[in-house]
Formats: C-alpha cells, structure tokens, sequence
C-alpha cells in the first residue's frame, strides 16, 4: 500500500473523520488504513495524556480508531472505537517496588496462535500456559503450533516421547494442537487453512521458528516478519515496531515481540482457576466451595482430581505457580 497524506482540498471540513484501522505503531506513530489507504497518524493530545498515565500505549494493533486528517501533515487519531477483545501482558519490573503497567498486544483479534519449537530450543511448557490462560480470559479460540517436528523424530519415525506426551495433555483438555515442519511440509497446508480469513495473534519466544515457518506458508512472508519484530528483554519495554500482515490467502497475521517472561495483566489470583479448562468444571465442588486455592486446604476436588490423574500434575503445578506470582 502507498502511505497517504491528505492535500488541502481533500480536507472537507475541520471536522470530517475517517474510520480505519490500526496496521503499524512505531512508538506513538501510528499507520491506520482507511478503504485501502494507509495514513500516517499520530494520536490526538488527550490520547498521549491517556498513555502517560496509564504509563504504557493506549493504542493497539487492531484498533479501529477514527482519524483526523490534516493538509500536507500527519493525520490525528482522536478516538478509539470500542473493542470486541484485547490481548495484554503486564510489564515486566525493572525494580523493587515498581508497578507494573499494561502492555497492549492487539485488539480485535480472532485467534490466539502460541508456536513452540519441538526442540532447539527446549519448549518451556508452563509459559504456554500462561497464553492459553491469556486466551481464555478473551473467551478466544486458540491454535498450539509445534514446529521443527523434524528434530523430534527417530530414525524409525516415532516422535520424543516427552513431546508425545505434552501434546496429548493439550489435546486431551480440548486444544488443538498442530505439528509442523518448514524442512518436510508436514501441517503447512493445514495452518494456511486455519489462518485463513481470520485476525490471528503469533506468541512465541525469538528461536522457535516462525520466520521459517512463516516462509513455507507464503514466501517472504517471515522475512518480512521478522524485520519488524524486535526483541523485548527482560524488564525492558523496548519494542519500537509492530505491525500487521495481510495474507495472501486472505486474513491478517500479527507477530509479536520474543519474550523471556510472561505475566498476565489485570487478572485476580481468584480468577485464575477458571482460566484452566481442566479445572474450571470442578469450582465450587470443593469443600470451602469458590474460597478453596486448590493448594493445601482439605477436602479440595481439583487436588483429589490430580491424585487421580485427571487432572496433568505438571499443569496443576503451572496453576500453583502463577497464583502464587499474582497473589
């Protein structure tokens, strides 16, 4: 798309507005398309005041928002449309006694897509947790990706059994999980189907893959990926460039930031119970009903629940560990 700036004689009046949305944010500027034609934006006065105070962006990819057009200038976005969802992630604390603040990922999503490599690196399951977790308190679909399938392989074909096993204790709480490879083609065909159509939300540490993957469902589309995505380090808030890809088959596909931690913003430790499928059927069951932690308090369901095995032992121990951090 060519980047747009309005001439004089295309500005109706002071007051004539554009509806658009949010493709690109490169620390408070903004690209908004508009029927097609993207315009370079900057936000109106009041939303940069917003932002101060909340102390982190107020303005996220997917945003529809309504714009302002200037002659021979910068477009003014003045408001933000209602948003059907939005995905965050609290920032990180540089140091004791910091507060942490919300860090706007997208918005007006469809999909959430967590990737994990197979191996190299070594998937850190319980930060998959916490997305699917993230993806639940939306109320969105979520799609598990494992790619490098090929390292995860024997001579005689069979897959890790450690990764055998973990895919089966997502699908077995009713997640889809999608194997991949960029290197044999295995699940390409299948992705692009699923991505489709839809506003779907890449989640995945920097290493595990995507560009390649990104690749071998459309060519160039990692590398184009990935020369906007920056790396956010730890107790830093770095990223400077974000954007959103349309796909040739149709939809958009939003990358985001590799990042070493997770925390979930504005979600109370009492909350957190229900963003695990697995144990979200067995509240109040328990003897001090919706007050039970699930932690050591007698007569709790869900701890009976993983004596017995139906409830993974190592996605209780995740569930501990997070209302351990929010509590």
């Amino acid at each position: 798309m060519k980047t747009t700036y309005f001439k004089s004689n295309e500005v109706k009046t002071a007051s004539h507005l554009l509806d658009g949305v949010v493709t690109r944010k490169i620390t408070h500027s903004y690209t908004v398309v508009v029927g097609g034609v993207e315009y370079e934006c900057a936000p109106a006065s009041h939303l940069r005041l917003e932002s101060r105070a909340e102390r982190g962006d107020q303005i996220a990819l997917g945003d529809l928002v309504r714009i302002r057009p200037h002659a021979a200038a910068l477009a003014q976005i003045v408001e933000i449309l209602p948003r059907r969802n939005k995905l965050s992630r609290r920032s990180a604390v540089p140091m004791p006694g910091a507060v942490p603040f919300e860090q706007l990922i997208a918005a007006n999503i469809d999909q959430v897509v967590p990737v994990f490599a197979a191996a190299n690196p070594t998937p850190k399951w319980g930060m998959l947790d916490r997305y699917l977790a993230l993806a639940e308190a939306q109320a969105l679909p979520a799609l598990i990706v494992i790619t490098k399938i090929d390292l995860a392989v024997d001579r005689s074909g069979n897959l890790d059994l450690e990764l055998t096993e973990a895919v089966a204790e997502f699908r077995k709480i009713g997640y889809s999980v999608l194997l991949t490879s960029a290197l044999t083609g295995l699940g390409i065909a299948e992705l692009g189907n699923i991505l489709q159509g839809k506003i779907s939300v890449l989640l995945g540490k920097s290493g595990v893959g995507k560009s390649a993957l990104l690749n071998a469902l459309e060519p160039g589309l990692g590398q184009r990926v990935g020369a906007v995505s920056q790396m956010t380090g730890k107790g830093k808030h770095t990223t400077t460039h974000l954007q959103m890809f349309p796909l040739a088959a149709g939809g958009n596909l939003i990358d985001t930031p590799g990042v070493r931690e997770f925390g979930l913003y504005d979600i109370e430790e009492q909350d957190v119970a229900f963003l695990y499928r697995e144990i979200a059927p067995l509240l109040g069951q328990c003897r001090f009903g919706l007050g039970c932690r699930h932690s050591e308090e007698p007569g709790c369901v869900v701890r009976q629940a993983v004596l017995d095995g139906q409830i993974s032992a190592r996605r209780y121990q995740s569930y501990l560990s997070l209302i351990k951090e929010l509590g």
